[in-house]
């Protein structure tokens, strides 16, 4: 049994600079303060949060989208979710729209709580002071 999860953040900050700080394992280190490995190719691997979260792109536009499988160390084994980042610029600020399917039934509300709290409010945070 699994569930998506969907949330719209505002950035005010560019497309660019919001899809960089997501793709860039030294930008990623800097906004949450925990280990990253990305790379930034389709087909690359990734593993962030010290390990926490691993997956592969699946298709990356440069500033527009991130596809990505993902998976979280403390899921069933067999649990692998699909997280999609798509970037929408106006007028120097970014609308983002998130979406991750396939959610293990029992993680949902602690993985949507993490994404606000240890992804978009720190990445808003760094975004205004760099």
């Amino acid at each position: 049994m699994t569930k998506n999860i969907k949330q719209t953040i505002y950035f005010d900050a560019l497309a660019h600079d919001v899809y960089e700080a997501l793709i860039d394992a030294k930008k990623h280190v800097e906004f949450t303060g925990a280990s990253a490995s990305i790379d930034r190719k389709v087909g690359g691997e990734f593993s962030v949060w010290d390990g926490y979260a691993t997956g592969e792109n699946k298709e990356l536009v440069q500033d527009k989208l991130i596809v990505q499988t993902w998976r979280a160390s403390d899921w069933p084994e067999d649990a692998e979710s699909t997280v999609k980042f798509e970037f929408i610029a106006k007028n120097g600020k970014t609308k983002l729209v998130f979406t991750q399917t396939e959610v293990p039934h029992d993680f949902v509300e602690d993985v949507a709580n993490g994404w606000k709290d240890f992804y978009w409010q720190p990445l808003k945070d760094y975004l205004a002071n760099h």
